[in-house]
């Protein structure tokens, strides 16, 4: 065994071409090459967190979104179920009402309606005005089954269509609701009264031609 010199110690290697100094540069340049691929793995990792974050957030509008949309339509179909309840429970109390209205338009008609009776009669028909009950039906209109009740038929050589000729009982309705049809007596043309007035527009014709051959 060899024994080490005293006051000999080891240095490191250095190379024979550089000094001291520029081997300790050369170890910081490997040490800054070797801490870049970490910064750069950190800056990726950062930018997938962001993605991710911007997804979910992305996420969130889109549902908060639909939420409101569906809640918008829950108001708007409450409240429109809300109005035709409303609308139905009118439509009923009125309907109730309706032969009395009928009693007071037969005693206007024959000069009963008098004295605190009339009074009566008008505050209601002013109450239920203010309800939105219109009354419709008049004679000499012409007859549409989806607002009139034909009850009494007949013909007339003065209608060139069905028309109602008389209001037996007058009509009701609440906006375009129709509570109760108008019961009427209805008059068609008299049948061939429609060829009778063809022939007649087509006589002038006939009687030039005749004019002419003559001639």
């Amino acid at each position: 065994m060899s024994k080490e010199t005293p006051g000999f110690e080891e240095k490191p290697d250095v190379p024979a071409d550089g000094t001291p100094e520029e081997t300790e540069a050369a170890a910081s340049a490997d040490k800054a090459e070797g801490a870049a691929p970490a910064g750069d793995a950190t800056d990726v990792a950062l930018l997938a967190q962001l993605d991710q974050a911007r997804t979910a957030l992305d996420e969130r509008t889109v549902d908060l979104q639909r939420l409101q949309a569906e809640y918008q339509n829950y108001r708007r179909r409450v409240e429109r179920d809300r109005v035709t309840v409303k609308e139905i429970a009118v439509a009923s109390l009125l309907a109730e009402l309706l032969p009395v209205l009928d009693d007071i338009g037969r005693a206007r008609d024959h000069g009963e309606l008098v004295g605190g009776f009339k009074s009566v009669a008008e505050s209601m028909e002013t109450v239920v005005a203010k309800m939105g009950l219109q009354q419709f039906g008049k004679e000499g209109e012409p007859f549409d089954p989806t607002i009139h009740e034909a009850l009494m038929h007949s013909y007339a050589p003065d209608v060139t269509e069905t028309t109602c000729v008389a209001i037996l009982q007058p009509g009701y309705r609440i906006g375009e609701r129709t509570i109760r049809p108008a019961r009427v007596a209805v008059a068609e043309p008299q049948p061939g009264a429609a060829p009778a007035k063809a022939e007649e527009s087509e006589d002038p014709d006939k009687s030039d031609k005749s004019e002419k051959d003559s001639e």
